[in-house]
Order: structure tokens, then sequence, then C-alpha cells
């Protein structure tokens, strides 16, 4: 009598069946999976978001109008101290403390976070576009026109940044330029200029290994033109070191107009309360300087802001770069 075949599957039937049939992820999504895992980018990417928010509705979560002087209430310790080493006690409606004219440290600092989210993010996104452009046409045009926008990247990545910085805003903030957007328009700018020779490099890299590539080759074939080859198959493949140079630079200019504020050359203090941007964290330690011996604590708020954000976008940094490096994929 013929055996009947078993109706009952074995295991690595059943795993092989689910293979099948369930939709394979794509790369990118499995690079989420990955940085999602990784619980120092997770802490990360909450104090970004969380900064993020005090940034975008600050009007609503400032508990004093920052501009507001109130009146018999200058040198005010924070909420923690019972009395400040100038006599005065605390006083509850103010958590952080006044300044010397009595503003409110907490809601300055909440709209602070405008200053340095904007500056940590637009100049980012002019530098990547820059950058970008310029990399991929020395990488794929190569030969005479490469050396000649490299020897041009080589040029400005001698030049010091933060002289650079300097010269610009000592000499152009009084113009017509440098009163854009009480002179963020003009950091901007400067940020932008100097900053995109990293991304040039980068990018000129990730071309250079993948024009020779097969798939490259195939589009040239079918009469693709160089502009599609460019930015739909080369660019998209390179994205990856992008966004980790991305998040790494971020904190970089954070960190540069906050110095900058802090040599009183960065965003000019605003005097109306309905503009968007009134003073910044570097101003704000600035101002914890000059007044360090009546009121120690007065700079603590915008230094811890300005380390927490450095800190996050670091940790996301170095989670971005496990996650999109294909070597790690074996090893975790």
């Amino acid at each position: 009598m013929a055996t009947q075949p078993s109706v009952n599957p074995t295991p690595s039937q059943i795993a092989d069946l689910t293979m099948m049939t369930v939709k394979p992820r794509s790369l990118w999504m499995d690079a989420w999976y990955r940085l999602i895992r990784n619980k120092a980018a997770v802490a990360g990417m909450v104090v970004i978001a969380f900064f993020l928010i005090v940034a975008i509705f600050a009007n609503q979560l400032a508990p004093h109008n920052p501009l507001q002087t109130n009146a018999g209430k200058s040198f005010l310790p924070p909420a923690w101290m019972e009395i400040g080493p100038n006599g005065r006690p605390s006083d509850p409606a103010f958590f952080f403390g006044t300044d010397n004219l009595g503003r409110d440290v907490l809601s300055r600092t909440i709209y602070g976070a405008r200053v340095s989210m904007v500056v940590g993010f637009l100049p980012t996104i002019v530098i990547i576009l820059l950058g970008s452009v310029i990399g991929l046409l020395a990488g794929y045009k190569g030969g005479q026109f490469d050396n000649i926008l490299m020897r041009f990247t080589d040029v400005i990545y001698a030049f010091p940044d933060l002289l650079f910085f300097i010269i610009v805003m000592v000499t152009l903030r009084e113009t017509f330029i440098g009163k854009l957007l009480n002179g963020l328009f003009l950091l901007f700018m400067a940020l932008a200029i100097v900053n995109w020779v990293g991304f040039a490099r980068v990018v000129r890299g990730q071309v250079l290994s993948l024009k020779e590539k097969e798939f490259i080759e195939a589009a040239r074939c079918i009469g693709a033109s160089d502009a599609r080859i460019m930015f739909r198959h080369l660019l998209p493949n390179s994205l990856g070191p992008i966004i980790i140079l991305s998040a790494l630079t971020i904190p970089g200019m954070i960190i540069t107009e906050a110095i900058l504020g802090y040599l009183g050359l960065g965003l000019t203090p605003s005097t109306n309360p309905n503009d968007v941007f009134i003073t910044s964290w570097g101003a704000l330690m600035l101002d914890g300087q000059v007044a360090i011996n009546a009121q120690p604590w007065l700079i603590l708020p915008p230094a811890i802001c300005v380390s927490l954000v450095v800190l996050a976008f670091t940790f996301l940094g170095d989670g971005l770069r496990d996650a999109l490096d294909p070597r790690l994929q074996g090893t975790q």
C-alpha cells in the first residue's frame, strides 16, 4: 500500500512558508528598528523633541513676559534657595530667579531655545544642499573639474571657522544684512559659508565609490542624463553618511552660536515682546558671566540647556551611524 503524504508540515516548512508570506523590511525600515533599539539614541531623540516643543510653544510655556521688568524683584535667587547671597528671599513665581532688571530667567531661557533650535537646523539644511551639490559634481565629473572644486574646498577648510565668524559679525553687524532677524540672518550666512566642506568631501567620496557600479552603468546604457544619474541614483545611495554627518553638525552650530552670543557677537537682544527671536542661550550666558558675583546661578540654566541639546544630538548621531553602517548588521 502506498504511504500517504504527511498533512502536518514540519517546523522547517512552516518557517519557509512564513518567510515567503511576510513582506521583507526595507533597508531604511531595518535601520529605523536598529536605531530605536539604541537607548542612548532614543534618549537623545526625546530630549531633542522636548526642546523643539519648548521652542515652538514658547509663548504658551513661558510663565512671564521675557522682557518684563518686575519692580523690586531684581536679583531674586532660584526657588531652591531660601536666601540668596545678596540676602534676598526667593519667590516661587520665579523658579530660576530673576536677573539684574527683574526679568524672569526661566521665561528667557525658554525663549532662548528658539534661537538655538533654528541655528541648529536652518544653516545645516543650507550646508547639506550646498555641500551635496558640490560633492556630487566633483565626484561625478572628475578630472580637472574635480581638482578645481576640491582645491577650492581645501582653501575654505583651511580658514579658521571661529575667526571667520567673528570677522563677519563685527564687520557687517550694523549693516542692513546684519540687522535682519536681529542678526540671525547674518549668522546663518556665516555658518553656512564655511561648514559645507565636510559634506562636499563625504558626498564626493561616496560618488567616487558608486559611479562605476553596475546600476550606474545600466542607467547610462538606457540613456539617463547626468542630472538624473546624480540626483536619482547617486544621491539617494549617499543619504546614509549625509544623515549621520547632519546629526553631528547640528550641535556644532548650536555651540558656535552660544560662543558668539557669549562674546556679544550673536543675536542682538530684542526689546519688542512680539519678536520671535528675543534672546539666545549664548546671550543669557553672557549676562550670567557679567553678574556672576551677585547671581552665580544665573549662568546655569542656559549652560545646562546647551549641554543637554549638544549631548542629545551627539547620541543621536552615534546611533544613526550604528544603524546605517552595513558592517554592523551582523553584530547586533
